[in-house]
C-alpha cells in the first residue's frame, strides 16, 4: 500500500469520526472502532513491511554493485578479460539498473532518479546485451566449453571468477531463442533447469524454462523429448493452456508418425531424429570453419619435427640498416612456407602504453569491405575497435613507424596509417586476406591449393585503386598485450597458429614476387577467450617497394 493509500485512508476515517461523533455516547458502538483501528493498524504495518522490503533490496544491490565495483575498478582491463564478467556488466547497465529504477518509485530529492536518467544515455543498449550474449557463445562453439564452465566462471588464465545466475542463463537462452538459434537455445535452457534442479533460487520458474525448452526442442524435430518436457511442466501447471495444446499437437504428431511407419517397411529415406537431447551445432558458410577452430584450440597445428628443424632465431640488422646496426633487433622463424617471422622487443612498454592512450579516443566498430561494392561496413565476422594514428598524433607513432621501415627493409611512404584494434568480448576476425584479389585467370596454376580453388578468385573491385599505392604487398603486426587464453593469430591452409606476446611482432608477406596473391596467408584473429588483446599493425603496399623487394617471373620468394 502507497503513502498516498495510507493518507486517503486516514482522512477518510476522520471523516467518519466527525460525522459520527456520538460515538462515545454507545460502548457497543465503540467497539467496531476498535476494529476499525486495528484494521488501519494491520494495513500501516503492512505499508511499513512493503517499505522496509523496498529499502532492503535497494540496500542489498547497492552493497553488491559497490563490492563488484570497488574490485573491478582496481583493474578495469583484467576485471573484464573474463568474458563472464563483461557480459554481466553490460546486462546490468541494460537490464537490472532499469529494475532498479522501477524498485525506487519515489526519491524525494529527485537527485538519483535525475542521475539515473542521466546516465542511461550512456549505458550499453538491448543490442550490446545481445552482443554479449552472443561472443560467450561464440566462445563457447569455438573453445567447446560446456555452459556449466561459463555459469561456473571457471576459465584459464583469469584471476577473477564470476558466476552466471539462473536468471543469467535463462537471459542466454532467451537471446538465442529470439535470434533463432535453438542449438544454443537447449543448451543454455538446460543448463537454467540444472540450476533450478540444483536448488538454486531465481525469479525465473521451472515452467518458464520449460516452455521455451519444450517447444525449441520440437523446432528441432525432436517430438519425443518435445511431449517429454510439456507433461513434466503440465505436471507443475496443469492449467498451463499453451502447454496443452501443445501436448495434443505433438501427440498428434507422434501418431501421424507411427501410422506412417506402418504403410512404409522401411525408413532409409526419413532424417533421423535427435533422442537424446544433445543437438548437433548448425553448420555455417565458413568452409574452413572446423580447421580454424581447431587451431584456435591449439589443435591441428602442423609444425612437425622435420619442419620445426628448419626454424631459426638470428639478430636482424636489416640489409645493416642504420637504425639496427648498433641494435639488430632479434628474429625468429615461425613458420617455414610461407615465411612468418616473429621480431622480439619491437615495442616498449612505454610506448604501446602511449599508442594505447592515443587510440582509445578514436576508436570506432571496425569495418570490412564488402566484396560486391568495396564499400566498408560493419560485420559479425569481425568484432572489434579500431583506429587509426597519423605521426603528427605524437612522436611515437612515427618512431613506431620508422623502426616497422628499418625492420622490414620496405619504405613506409606509401603504407597505411598505423591501426590500432582492441579485441572486446570475444573479439575475433574470421579467416580473410589481408590483399585485395583479383579477377579470377583460368590460366593461372593453384598447385592444388585448396582454399584458391573454393574461392574460385572470387572477383573483387580494385578496393586500393584510389590510393595509387597498388595492392598490399606485407603485414607487419604488433601485439601489445599478451591475452590469457585465446586471440591466436591462425592459418587455416597451412595449420599455424602464433601466439600473442606483448611487445612482439609478426611479418610475412601477402604477395609473392611476382604479384599475385598468396592464398595460402588467409588468416584470422581467434576469438579471444580471456583477456583484453590490443595490436597494431601496418600494411605496406607494392608502390614504392620495385627497388626493395624487386619483382620475379615466378611466384618465389
Amino acid at each position: 500500500m502507497k503513502s498516498f493509500d495510507i493518507s486517503l485512508l486516514l482522512v477518510n476515517l476522520w471523516y467518519q469520526w466527525l460525522v459520527q461523533a456520538e460515538f462515545f455516547t454507545s460502548i457497543g458502538q465503540m467497539t467496531d472502532l476498535i476494529y476499525k483501528e486495528k484494521d488501519l493498524v494491520q494495513s500501516l504495518k503492512e505499508y511499513i513491511r512493503e517499505e522496509e522490503e523496498r529499502l532492503s533490496k535497494i540496500r542489498s544491490w547497492a552493497l553488491q554493485i559497490e563490492e563488484l565495483t570497488s574490485k573491478s575498478a582496481l583493474d578495469p582491463e583484467g576485471y573484464l578479460a573474463h568474458p563472464v564478467n563483461a557480459y554481466k556488466l553490460v546486462k546490468r547497465l541494460n537490464t537490472d539498473w532499469l529494475s532498479l529504477e522501477n524498485l525506487v518509485l519515489q526519491d524525494s530529492t529527485k537527485g538519483f532518479i535525475a542521475n539515473l536518467t542521466m546516465q542511461r544515455e550512456f549505458f550499453p543498449s538491448e543490442e550490446d546485451e545481445t552482443g554479449a550474449a552472443k561472443a560467450l557463445m561464440r566462445l563457447q562453439d569455438t573453445y567447446r566449453l560446456d555452459p556449466d564452465v561459463f555459469a561456473k566462471g571457471h576459465l584459464p588464465g583469469t584471476k577473477y571468477v564470476s558466476t552466471l545466475s539462473v536468471d543469467d542463463c535463462f537471459g542466454m537462452g532467451k537471446i538465442a531463442y529470439n535470434d533463432g538459434d535453438y542449438y544454443h537455445t537447449v543448451l543454455w535452457m538446460q543448463q537454467t533447469l540444472k540450476l533450478l534442479d540444483g536448488g538454486e533460487e531465481a525469479s525465473v520458474s521451472k515452467v518458464d524454462v520449460l516452455d521455451y525448452l519444450s517447444y525449441t526442442v520440437f523446432q528441432l524435430g525432436d517430438i519425443h523429448r518435445a511431449v517429454e518436457l510439456t507433461r513434466r511442466l503440465l505436471v507443475l501447471e496443469s492449467s498451463h493452456e499453451r502447454a496443452g495444446t501443445n501436448l495434443r499437437y505433438f501427440k498428434k504428431l507422434l501418431e501421424e508418425d507411427r501410422t506412417e511407419e506402418k504403410h512404409n517397411e522401411t525408413t532409409d529415406n526419413e532424417s533421423p531424429k535427435p533422442s537424446s537431447g544433445v543437438y548437433a551445432r548448425p553448420l555455417d558458410y565458413l568452409p574452413e570453419r572446423d580447421t580454424y577452430e581447431a587451431l584456435c584450440r591449439g589443435e591441428g597445428i602442423k609444425m612437425i619435427p622435420r619442419r620445426q628443424k628448419r626454424l631459426f632465431c638470428r639478430y636482424h640488422h636489416g640489409n645493416w640498416n642504420p637504425f639496427l646496426i648498433l641494435s639488430p633487433i632479434k628474429e625468429e622463424d615461425e613458420w617455414d612456407s610461407p615465411r612468418i617471422v616473429r621480431y622480439l622487443d619491437v615495442l616498449s612498454n612505454e610506448e604501446i602504453e602511449k599508442i594505447k592512450e592515443l587510440a582509445k579516443p578514436k576508436l570506432a566498430r571496425a569495418t570490412v569491405r564488402d566484396p560486391k561494392t568495396g564499400v566498408l561496413t560493419v560485420a559479425n565476422y569481425r568484432v572489434s575497435k579500431s583506429a587509426w594514428l597519423e605521426e603528427y598524433d605524437d612522436p611515437v607513432v612515427a618512431r613506431v613507424n620508422k623502426r616497422m621501415q628499418a625492420i622490414t627493409g620496405l619504405t613506409a611512404d606509401t603504407a597505411e596509417l598505423l591501426q590500432v584494434a582492441n579485441y572486446g568480448m570475444g573479439g575475433q576476425y574470421e579467416p580473410h586476406f589481408d590483399f585485395s584479389r583479383r579477377p579470377f585467370d583460368p590460366n593461372l596454376k593453384t598447385d592444388g591449393n585448396r582454399l584458391a580453388t573454393y574461392l574460385n578468385y572470387k572477383e573483387e573491385p580494385d578496393v586500393f585503386k584510389r590510393l595509387g599505392t597498388g595492392n598490399r604487398v606485407a603485414t607487419f603486426l604488433n601485439y601489445m598485450s599478451d591475452v590469457q587464453a585465446g586471440g591466436a593469430t591462425v592459418f587455416p591452409d597451412f595449420g599455424a597458429a602464433v601466439w600473442p606476446k606483448k611487445g612482439t611482432a609478426v611479418f610475412w608477406y601477402n604477395l609473392f614476387r611476382s604479384g599475385e596473391g598468396d592464398y595460402r596467408t588467409r588468416h584470422a584473429a581467434c576469438p579471444v577467450l580471456v583477456g583484453s588483446k590490443w595490436v597494431s599493425n601496418k600494411w605496406f603496399h607494392e608502390r614504392g617497394q620495385e627497388f626493395l623487394r624487386p619483382c620475379g617471373l615466378t611466384e618465389v620468394d
